[in-house]
C-alpha cells in the first residue's frame, strides 16, 4: 500500500464559471504547472468519462487529473445513520483508490477528483438549513444534542484539503453553528487538519479494517498504523473522533483479524480519546459494474470483494443491482462482529451496524 502523496496533478479540466470564482482561481494558482483544459460540464468530459480504455490508467488518472467545476444541487438529504443530513459535498471522487468505492459506478472508467469552486453557495446553504432546524428536540443515535451534517459522502475530505481551502472553510463554518456538527469519514491522515481548530464541532471518523485486508483493497490510503496513531492527536486538536468500520469484508479468518484490530485500537487510545469514542459498522456492498472495472486494474481485490458463494443480489434505493452478503449469513455476521467489538472495546458504543 502506497504511502506517497496522493496527488501529482498534471491536467485540470475546468468549467469557465469555476475558473472565474475566487476559489477556482486559488486552486489554479496552487497548481500552476498543470495543463488546463476548458470543458462545458464537469459531468460530461469526452475522452475521460465512459472511456473503457482508461481503466488501465485508473491510478494514474486519480493522481494526475483534477476536474474543477461548480456545484449546482444544494439539497440537504435526511440520513439518520452516519448523520442527520447528507450535505452537498464540495468534491466528488477521490485520489485514493479503494477497490470497493461506489463513486466510480456513476463515472465510468475514470474517477479523478472533481472539486467545486462555489464554496460560498454551499456554506450559505448549510448555514441557512442549520438555522431553520433550530434546537435538536431530542437525542438520537447520531448525536444527543447537535444536528450532524455529513460533508464527505462522495469524497475524502482529508485529501480534498490538499487541493483547496474548502475543508478549512467548512470546519470554520461549523465552529460557529451552536446547534450543528460537521462529520466525515477518512482513510488518509492529513496532519494539516490539526491546525483547523474545530472546537468540538467536527466529527472525524477514521475508517479501519485489518491491515492485511487494507493492503489489498485500500490502495493509496494511509497505513492502518498511521490512522491508529492519529486518533489521539486529532482528539487533542479539538475533533470528535469516531471509528468507521467500513466496509467489513467477510473472508476466512475475518473474525480473528478483527479481534486483533480491536486490540490494536485499545492499545492506541488515550483516556481522552476513549471517553468520547463511538463506532459505526457497515458490511460490504459490491456491484457487478464495479467488479468489471476492478478486473481491468486490480483483479486481486476481487478475490476478497466478489464472493458470490456468500452474496446475493439486492436492488438499491436508486434502482441499481448490488451484491450484499446473504440475509441469514449477514445477520449472524453483524451480531458476531458487534459482540466481538463490545468484548474487546467495552467502552465504545456502536451507533449503528448493518
Amino acid at each position: 500500500m502506497s504511502t506517497r502523496a496522493p496527488l501529482d496533478l498534471r491536467q485540470i479540466y475546468v468549467e469557465a464559471r469555476a475558473a472565474a470564482l475566487p476559489r477556482g482561481q486559488e486552486i489554479l494558482a496552487r497548481f500552476p504547472e498543470a495543463e488546463r483544459i476548458e470543458v462545458a460540464s464537469h459531468w460530461n468530459i469526452p475522452g475521460l468519462h465512459g472511456n473503457a480504455g482508461l481503466v488501465r490508467d485508473w491510478l494514474k488518472i486519480k493522481r494526475q487529473v483534477l476536474v474543477l467545476g461548480t456545484r449546482k444541487t444544494l439539497t440537504m438529504r435526511p440520513n439518520g445513520r452516519s448523520a442527520d443530513f447528507i450535505a452537498p459535498g464540495m468534491a466528488n471522487g477521490c485520489a485514493l483508490a479503494c477497490a470497493y468505492c461506489y463513486v466510480p459506478r456513476h463515472k465510468g472508467y475514470a474517477n479523478p477528483v472533481t472539486t467545486f469552486a462555489n464554496i460560498g453557495d454551499v456554506t450559505g446553504a448549510l448555514e441557512r438549513h442549520a438555522h431553520q432546524q433550530g434546537r435538536k428536540p431530542q437525542a438520537n443515535s447520531v448525536d444527543p444534542h447537535a444536528w450532524v451534517y455529513d460533508l464527505g459522502e462522495n469524497s475524502d475530505l482529508s485529501v480534498d484539503a490538499l487541493i483547496s481551502d474548502n475543508v478549512r472553510d467548512l470546519v470554520t463554518l461549523f465552529r460557529g453553528l451552536p446547534n450543528a456538527k460537521a462529520s466525515f469519514a477518512t482513510k488518509y491522515v492529513n496532519r494539516e487538519l490539526l491546525t483547523y481548530d474545530p472546537q468540538g464541532r467536527t466529527r472525524l471518523r477514521f475508517s479501519l479494517m485489518p491491515a492485511q485486508t487494507a493492503r489489498v483493497v485500500d490502495i493509496g490510503t494511509s497505513p492502518m498504523h498511521e490512522r491508529l496513531a492519529a486518533i489521539n492527536d486529532f482528539v487533542e486538536a479539538g475533533y470528535e473522533v469516531h471509528l468507521n468500520f467500513s466496509p467489513v469484508i467477510v473472508f476466512r479468518g475475518w473474525t480473528d483479524a478483527y479481534r486483533e484490530l480491536f486490540r490494536q485500537v485499545d492499545a492506541a487510545l488515550s483516556a481522552k480519546a476513549r471517553a468520547q469514542l463511538a463506532a459505526e459498522v457497515i458490511f460490504l456492498t459490491h456491484n457487478a459494474g464495479l467488479h468489471e472495472v476492478n478486473l481491468g486494474w486490480h483483479p486481486r481485490a476481487e478475490d476478497l470483494l466478489w464472493t458470490p458463494q456468500w452474496q446475493e443480489t439486492k436492488r438499491s434505493e436508486y434502482g441499481g443491482e448490488n451484491l450484499r452478503y446473504r440475509r441469514g449469513l449477514k445477520g449472524k455476521a453483524v451480531a458476531h462482529f458487534t459482540e466481538l467489538l463490545r468484548r474487546e472495546l467495552p467502552g465504545c458504543p456502536v451507533r449503528y451496524a448493518f
